[in-house]
């Protein structure tokens, strides 16, 4: 490999990893209580009936969580997005990074956008070359301790 790194300068780590679960309630305690994992963050989506927790040790800004993703009611199969089941990577400078990846022809799922609207977090899916989804991330942000200790 030859010439600098398009990515020379940016900082990376991995940032969770999602998992479709069945009972969102159920697995918490399997984690928390089995391994000592904390929660670390819990969030509602009623109007997509989701249920998500991030499980981990510490806090989920100083390293990776599990992403749990409850659809549906509990022990319901719901049918699960195209992003369920992928890896979330913490980049420095996503809007730079997203302009190289266009430029390698990399496939894009959910274009570069903020994760709330007016936010400065940033977010975009990408595919990599055996179809396996990434979440891309530029964080602000901070998501802060625990909700609670195992």
């Amino acid at each position: 490999m030859s010439g600098e790194s398009p990515v020379s300068g940016m900082q990376f780590r991995i940032r969770h990893i999602m998992l479709p679960v069945c009972d969102l309630d159920r697995t918490i305690d399997f984690y928390t209580r089995l391994f000592g994992m904390d929660v670390m963050r819990l969030r509602g989506q009623p109007d997509q009936n989701m249920r998500v927790a991030y499980l981990g040790y510490g806090s989920e800004d100083d390293g990776p969580a599990f992403e749990l993703i409850q659809s549906g009611a509990a022990d319901e199969h719901a049918k699960m997005a195209p992003w369920a089941g992928h890896v979330a990577l913490f980049v420095s400078d996503l809007r730079k990074l997203c302009e190289t990846l266009k430029k390698e022809g990399v496939t894009f799922i959910t274009e570069l956008q903020p994760v709330r609207p007016g936010g400065r977090d940033l977010v975009a899916f990408i595919q990599d070359l055996d179809g396996y989804t990434l979440e891309l991330t530029e964080r602000h942000t901070l998501t802060g301790a625990p909700l609670k200790r195992a």
